[in-house]
């Protein structure tokens, strides 16, 4: 099988290949090194050091040990040497460096690569290891790759790089090497079902026909390799052994001990258990529970067992599980052909299991009672839910492989409803339209009113991912009224309803709207949509604290059986609090979950919130190429849906905004500005743009569309009591007011504005409020007073790690010259103001952008940059820049002395 992984090329180890490459680089100023590299069998050992030995500048010396030649002395050193080596091990060693660097390449180190180094000779091993001792401080590097680790081989090499199994997409790279094209689903299938084992992953692509490639809920089998191997380890075990491992088998994960040694007939599983683990078929937990080597070797031991064997086996096992679910699912294994009363009672059980949000099972449920349902039509209609729930529990990638399938059924309102479902995740906002619109004007609400109202929920989530609040409590209604309200779909449209009253500016509704929504959901699966939901509000109603507590309580699906898109929502709203709480560490953190989450579901719909998170931490940090690259992601999954759209452009206008850019902040918001009635764009509690883009107006001198613009967003702000919307408006017309010369209008605004956030542990909007407010002061030329609050906002902003910001304040700082220095600006006496321009324009900025930073006109930026070229004796800001970096200027600029007085 090793052929098949070389054909195969060495895929999906960039991480490792990179870490082995360094340690080689490495050894040019340290001298010689070792590294072990680890792995099972078939993890791609042998491909990863031939990938090595391909990248390195320096033809490497390779061998491969094997078991038989264990007892030949210096069997391995031999293949490094080419030749035999000498009997001496220190001379073996002598030699053996002496050939690694012999024929390195000019001054790059040497490489030496020993494959399945656990089944080396112990001559050999020694060889290596009196090498690196004796030539410590040669640029050589030794690799050693083993199935497991020895005392040996770690004495010789104190480093170990695990290797691990492939990642889906290394998976699929493998397919299409091998000629398929595997459908994300189906590459997680198989990624799941081989452990990432590349070996077994190329074994069953070569051996499995096409057509089972095509629908993820495809069984696969174990590759041939692993049958022949188990069944082997099977033969030489004892009865008893052989008896667990079969019932092991048949029962699955999460089977206990007990359970197996019951259906297995063991009065003492212990000594089977034994048994099983010394034929190399399982590993033994602290708690005695056998799990297999790999997950290939249970579905080995069902294909030993036969067909009949395994069917009575699973007949006996529903007697014996002590849940609904794996008693129902049991049956069904035991069941190879049509059944309709058996599919029934598996068809509802899975509508119980989705009615309590256990969306997982549902989907299950559904597909087994697919397969065994008689009348066509009931067969189309379980298989269109069995993708629903797919979609419910957030696997939209799996859902996604179906939709052939379910596209080829003939078309019913539920088929619509499904398919809308699914393009709504994936960020589809028109085909969603049409489908939901298809769906709703072909459904007969008085004959089927549970396809209704599951209709009706589809278009409250429709609803949500356009910011429309009024039509989402339209939908949430009719959905309960057609459903009730404890049903899936009542349940769902009651935990998406309060958003809805939110988004409508209606908070107080929106708070008893969750508190009569938990107190009838209790405690279930659907628990994770309440809880998300008010976690949600949480973040909009200036509730920061309560609502990271509840967030991050849902952010893990696995929780009560529940969601994948909840979860996704739970981390979305998570990172963005912490955010405004500023905790950017931990922001980016939740964003990496929510990253690595929305990959493996294939939801798309939520990823732009995670990105403009992202990018505002960066910016904060002074990570700009990072902040670009989450702006980018934002962007490029910002499809039709504004909640989609309105945090990529948020992201991109702050970046446009932290560069002084403030044209194409207005560019960049300019549509939201047309926001239609009754949308969610037009509420400053809801998105935070508004005194964004009237910022950016009073940068540009444009301050009677400011103050209109502005206007109708405060009278907002204050009629819903919105305290920091309503500070953060203020911000922007304090600004208003220093552009006008009105230092009592600047007072009386920023003042209002950190009283509004007295009591909130919003630190990210306190200190951009404490700046703004300095800004304003230092204009107004009351720099005492502004002083202070820069010194503030500075400190602020260090607490948090934003380093850009923290810069920004002390250049305020220093164009204030409160705390300049007195008689000591050396030979050439800039003002503070002066200073602060010459140190930007000197860094590469424009007049604009320096202007906007120190917030005056660009005419003042210019009136100061000749007297400064007038001082320095400079002719231009070519001539700036290279003298910035002399002691002249910089002794006017870097010292500091006690404050003077206001002029």
């Amino acid at each position: 099988m090793t052929v098949l992984i070389e054909r195969a090329g060495c895929v999906g180890r960039e991480d490792e290949l990179g870490e082995l490459a360094s340690r080689l680089a490495l050894t040019r100023a340290s001298g010689s090194a070792a590294i072990l590299a680890l792995g099972g069998r078939g993890m791609g050992k042998t491909a990863l050091l031939r990938g090595l030995a391909d990248r390195a500048a320096t033809p490497a010396l390779k061998a491969r040990a094997g078991a038989w030649e264990q007892g030949t002395p210096g069997a391995a050193l031999r293949q490094l040497l080419g030749e035999d080596p000498p009997a001496d091990p220190a001379d073996a060693a002598d030699a053996l460096v002496a050939r690694a660097l012999v024929v390195a390449v000019g001054d790059e180190p040497g490489l030496i690569v020993l494959d399945d180094a656990d089944l080396a000779d112990a001559f050999s091993l020694q060889a290596i290891a009196s090498a690196l001792r004796r030539h410590r401080d040669s640029p050589f590097l030794v690799v050693l790759a083993a199935t497991r680790s020895t005392a040996f081989l770690s004495e010789i090499a104190a480093d170990a790089i695990r290797i691990e199994g492939l990642d889906a997409s290394a998976i699929a790279e493998l397919g299409a090497l091998r000629g398929r094209v595997l459908h994300p689903a189906m590459a997680e299938v198989l990624t799941r079902h081989t452990a990432g084992n590349p070996r077994d992953a190329v074994a069953l692509l070569d051996e499995l026909a096409p057509s089972q490639w095509v629908r993820p809920e495809t069984q696969l089998p174990a590759p041939s390799h692993v049958r022949d191997e188990v069944q082997a380890a099977l033969a030489g075990c004892t009865p008893e052994g052989r008896a667990l491992a079969e019932a092991l088998a048949v029962l699955g994960e999460g089977a206990s001990l007990g359970q197996a040694a019951t259906l297995a007939g063991l009065a003492d599983p212990l000594t089977a258990v034994d048994a099983l683990a010394a034929a190399g078929l399982t590993e033994t937990s602290r708690d005695h529970l056998p799990r297999w080597r790999t997950p290939l070797v249970g579905a080995a031991v069902l294909a030993a067992m036969g067909a009949r064997r395994a069917a009575d086996a699973h007949q006996r096992a529903a007697q014996i599980v002590d849940d609904e679910v794996g008693r129902v699912r049991h049956l069904v294994a035991a069941t190879p052909m049509a059944d309709a009363d058996l599919a029934d009672e598996v068809a509802r059980l899975a509508q119980r299991r989705g009615d309590e949000g256990a969306w997982a099972d549902a989907a299950a449920l559904y597909r087994d009672a697919s397969r065994l349902t008689v009348d066509p039509l009931d067969r189309d209609d379980r298989l269109i839910r069995s993708v629903d729930a797919l979609v419910a529990a957030g696997d939209g990638t799996g859902a996604a492989a179906l939709v052939p399938v379910i596209e080829g059924l003939r078309e019913t309102p539920l088929r619509d409803a499904v398919l809308a479902y699914l393009a709504i995740l994936r960020g589809r906002a028109t085909e969603a339209e049409v489908r939901l619109k298809r769906a709703w004007d072909i459904v007969n609400a008085d004959r089927e009113p549970e396809t209704a109202a599951l209709i009706a929920q589809r278009h409250v989530l429709h609803s949500l991912a356009q910011c429309r609040g009024t039509e989402l409590v339209t939908w949430a209604d009719r959905a309960i009224s057609l459903a009730g309200r404890d049903t899936a779909a009542g349940v769902e449209a009651a935990a998406i309803r309060g958003l809805g009253l939110a988004m409508s500016g209606r908070f107080e509704d929106a708070h008893d709207a969750y508190v009569l929504a938990a107190r009838e959901v209790g405690h279930s699966a659907q628990t994770q949509r309440v809880t998300m939901g008010r976690g949600w509000l949480g973040v909009l109603a200036d509730e920061p604290d309560e609502s990271r507590s509840l967030l991050e309580g849902v952010t893990d699906p696995r929780v009560l059986g529940g969601s994948t898109r909840i979860s996704l929502w739970a981390l979305a709203w998570l990172a963005r609090v912490q955010f405004l709480m500023g905790e950017g560490e931990a922001a980016l953190h939740t964003v990496a979950a929510g990253r690595a989450l929305a990959a493996e579901s294939g939801i798309a719909l939520i990823t732009p919130l995670l990105e403009w998170t992202a990018t505002e931490t960066h910016l904060l940090n002074g990570s700009w190429e990072d902040a670009a690259r989450a702006a980018r992601a934002a962007e490029a999954g910002a499809q039709g849906y504004e909640i989609m759209r309105v945090p990529a452009m948020l992201a991109r206008a702050h970046i446009a905004e932290a560069r002084s850019d403030f044209r194409a902040v207005l560019r960049i918001l300019e549509p939201l500005t047309h926001a239609p009635t009754g949308s969610a764009l037009t509420e400053p509690a809801i998105w935070p743009w508004a005194e964004t883009y009237a910022a950016a107006l009073v940068a540009e001198g444009r301050l009677d569309e400011a103050d209109a613009f502005l206007g109708p967003h405060e009278t907002r702000a204050r009629e819903e009591q919105h305290r920091s919307a309503q500070a953060r408006l203020a911000t922007a017309r304090g600004r208003w007011h220093g552009a006008r010369g009105d230092l009592v209008g600047v007072r009386e605004t920023f003042d209002s504005a950190l009283g509004l956030l007295e009591g909130l542990p919003l630190r990210y909007e306190r200190a951009r409020v404490t700046f703004a407010y300095g800004q304003a002061l230092r204009r107004a030329g009351r720099r005492r007073d502004a002083d202070a609050l820069l010194s503030a906002a500075r400190d602020q902003w260090d607490g948090m790690g934003a380093r850009t910001f923290v810069d920004a304040a002390q250049r305020e700082l220093r164009a204030g010259g409160v705390r300049a220095p007195r008689g000591r600006r050396g030979p050439v006496d800039l003002t503070p103001q002066e200073e602060a321009v010459a140190e930007m324009v000197a860094s590469g900025l424009s007049n604009r952008e320096v202007a906007a930073q120190l917030f005056v006109s660009p005419k003042t930026v210019q009136y100061h940059l000749t007297r400064i070229y007038s001082k320095l004796g400079v002719r231009g800001r070519t001539e700036l820049a290279a003298m910035s970096a002399e002691p002249a200027v910089e002794s006017s600029t870097g010292s500091s002395a006690e404050p003077t007085e206001e002029s």
